[in-house]
């Protein structure tokens, strides 16, 4: 099935906006939001210029703004005709170890990772009941496989949470025209990572996001991504000892 109007938060950089510009060259037209205006629009002329006939609509958006998120949506379905699939990507990758003094920097990445990733579930919900028909996409993370430590600890538990989240639309939608998908993406260079030089396993952004954009196309239920090794990876987080998963940090 291709899904002609795609909406995808947080897609004024990284994953997001490489995988716009997957999309658009795969001819669909795109509802992009972001805070940063000033490269939506950049990368909305972008777009339009390498794909002529494609439409790109633009709305500057902070998730954390709950009434925003169901006023832009629903703008976005209107602009466009209709939402086929609503990609939830805004996220925020700020942490420190529980109990050192940071509270307000794990506060905001729960925040924006998980109820402000609820508000947009609910949003894109609230279109594809009405509809009798979408594709929601959650990108979550391979750090939701198992609990973290250190700066990782409250990012994995909020990726952990919109991972059962997403998994609970999926069983509240079985057998319906609604489909549920969640990436787990793997280390893909983006701009939350760019100062993270050597790290084993690590791929540029467009090959891993093609990676994402092949499993979100297939609309499984949940995938890797790219899916070696994480596939096997994944299985090995949730398998062994903590202890170990914890040196894989």
């Amino acid at each position: 099935m291709s899904r002609k109007r795609i909406l995808i938060t947080g897609a004024s950089s990284g994953l997001g906006e490489e995988m716009a510009r997957q999309f658009a060259a795969k001819g669909r037209d795109l509802a992009l939001a972001a805070r940063r205006t000033e490269r939506l629009e950049e990368l909305r002329d972008e777009l339009v210029k390498a794909n002529p006939g494609v439409k790109v609509a633009v709305r500057a958006l902070d998730v954390n703004d709950h009434d925003a998120v169901f006023k832009i949506f629903g703008e976005f379905r209107t602009e466009l005709g209709g939402i086929d699939r609503v990609i939830v990507n805004a996220g925020l990758g700020k942490g420190q170890p529980v109990g050192t003094g940071y509270f307000y920097a794990n506060k905001q990445t729960a925040e924006t990772n998980f109820v402000a990733a609820l508000a947009q579930c609910e949003a894109a919900m609230e279109i594809f009941r009405d509809q009798n028909a979408g594709h929601l996409v959650v990108i979550s993370s391979m750090s939701a496989m198992r609990g973290m430590p250190k700066n990782l600890s409250t990012y994995a538990a909020t990726k952990a949470g919109i991972s059962t989240l997403a998994e609970g639309i999926r069983a509240d939608t079985l057998k319906t025209p609604i489909k549920v998908t969640t990436v787990y993406p793997g280390y893909i260079r983006s701009e939350m990572n760019d100062k993270v030089k050597k790290t084993p396993l690590m791929v540029d952004t467009v090959p891993g996001v093609q990676a994402m954009v092949k499993a979100i196309e297939r609309e499984v239920g949940s995938a890797c991504a790219p899916a070696w090794p994480w596939t096997l990876l994944g299985f090995a987080m949730r398998n062994l000892p903590l202890g170990i998963v914890a040196k894989m940090s």
